[in-house]
């Protein structure tokens, strides 16, 4: 009997010194976990820039280009749900609703008049949509799938006008 307690003994005392020896004094090692973020909660996170355009070929697309200059600016993404976006002059382009699908593919845009009638509504489809980039996809004719452009936006501090 006295062996077996010391054998109980001597594997308490491993257990501890196997348990201390894994603890650590370390305090700069501090992990620090993001919340995740619903689709919505990522647009409206940051203003965002329009900063590139490319073709369904993957080639950059001049933001002056007749096929993406409408859809450069600034936007501001609102968490009420309401949308402000800028040419990149500073001079204002539209206002309205917004909201992204549950699921994050898609992005609608209900612009609205100063009397809050609705001018139009835009849905597109979302291709990137993290904290860095936000992108999605316009089809200048809805008929012909195979030409595309993204519209490529990143995070800004711009003030809004």
């Amino acid at each position: 009997m006295n062996a077996l307690k010391k054998l109980c003994y001597l594997l308490a005392m491993f257990a501890l010194t196997i348990t201390a020896a894994s603890c650590s004094d370390n305090d700069e090692e501090i992990v620090v976990v993001e919340p995740e973020l619903t689709p919505s909660q990522v647009l409206a996170s940051t203003p965002w820039e329009t900063t590139n355009a490319k073709n369904q070929n993957g080639q950059s697309v001049p933001l002056t280009d007749s096929n993406v200059a409408n859809f450069v600016g600034f936007a501001y993404f609102k968490a009420d749900g309401t949308f402000t976006m800028y040419n990149l002059d500073n001079s204002p382009k539209m206002h309205g609703d917004w909201s992204i699908s549950a699921d994050g593919t898609t992005r609608t845009i209900v612009a609205k008049d100063n009397n809050g009638n609705v001018l139009f509504t835009r849905v597109v489809k979302i291709t990137v949509l993290t904290k860095q980039e936000f992108t999605y996809r316009v089809f200048p004719d809805a008929n012909n799938q195979s030409v595309y452009y993204d519209i490529i936006h990143t995070p800004t501090t711009h003030p809004e006008p």
